[in-house]
């Protein structure tokens, strides 16, 4: 009769969670500025993501 014996190897996984698809793991995302009647774009303004509340991480 063989007998094995078991190995004691420890596997640390350092899994991170997955990164919110709307920021990409950033937490900022940028919208244009539009100003005057005709809704002319001037520019970007950045603000946090309201999917993953800033914090880069997907949620469920």
């Amino acid at each position: 009769m063989i007998v094995m014996a078991a190995s004691k190897t420890r596997a640390t996984v350092t899994a991170e969670p997955a990164k919110c698809p709307t920021c990409k793991g950033s937490g900022e995302v940028s919208r244009t500025v539009h100003v005057g009647r005709k809704r002319r774009p001037v520019g970007q303004q950045t603000g946090i993501c309201l999917t993953c509340l800033g914090s880069g991480e997907a949620t469920d």
